[in-house]
């Protein structure tokens, strides 16, 4: 664990986004992983852990769910008090140390991660998906509902089924204009005029290429909107939330 990158919510806002900068000097925005990315979401494939979470009050409910192709090998959660509000573009500062403690209730250890959240399509190019991936030095991927920063290459309005849009840096993103910091990708489309579903942002966190992330994310869909893992995980922490709401 890289511990200097810990996020420390007790910071002031210019100390988180500093820390924020050197996470992405840190970061690996390139593959660079052992194992073979083709047989991502397959049953001989690499551990694929989904992390995503519930709020009930004050608190945060983190789930990991660790998936092998269609089957789940370990589920493990975290309860942790919320130390800050959400702020804009300090994600982790937030919900960064609840999702490390659900990794600590982990037995198996994941080939990669896919974040319920932003990796590089940031501020300062240390999304969610990024801090947590440094500081865990494990492949991340960062995998958004809504675009957060970036300028999509073209529309993303009715994109098919397996279709991907580049996303790249404009003026909100410390990084050169035009750079790669993700995909707009269209995991799943109905056939019908009346019904629409929109693409998700995908980006990558850590030891992981924009091209890889979106083809993991294509690949571990599973004919759902969300990725198999990330979405067992957002189910895992609703259930763990019910049972403390009884």
């Amino acid at each position: 664990m890289r511990t200097e990158f810990v996020p420390d919510p007790g910071a002031s806002r210019a100390e988180m986004e500093a820390q924020q900068r050197d996470i992405a000097a840190a970061a690996v925005f390139e593959d660079d992983f052992d194992f073979d990315s083709d047989a991502v979401g397959s049953d001989t494939g690499p551990l694929v852990a989904g992390v995503d979470q519930a709020f009930l009050d004050d608190r945060a409910v983190s789930a990991i769910v660790v998936t092998r192709g269609g089957s789940v090998v370990e589920r493990a959660h975290a309860v942790s008090p919320l130390s800050i509000p959400y702020i804009p573009g300090l994600l982790s500062f937030r919900e960064g140390n609840p999702i490390l403690a659900a990794f600590e209730e982990l037995e198996t250890e994941p080939d990669c991660v896919l974040f319920d959240g932003s990796g590089r399509i940031h501020f300062r190019q240390a999304g969610l998906a990024t801090h947590i991936g440094v500081v865990l030095d494990v492949p991340s991927v960062g995998v958004a509902k809504n675009l957060l920063c970036g300028t999509p290459e073209r529309s993303t309005d009715g994109l098919r089924a397996g279709e991907r849009v580049g996303i790249d840096a404009d003026g909100d993103v410390d990084a050169p204009a035009g750079t790669r910091i993700g995909y707009a990708v269209q995991t799943k489309q109905y056939d019908s005029p009346n019904r629409h579903v929109n693409p998700l942002y995908v980006s990558p966190g850590h030891r992981v290429s924009a091209e890889t992330a979106a083809d993991w994310t294509l690949a571990t869909a599973a004919g759902y909107k969300l990725p198999e893992p990330t979405r067992l995980a957002d189910a895992h922490a609703a259930d763990v939330k019910r049972t403390i709401d009884t």
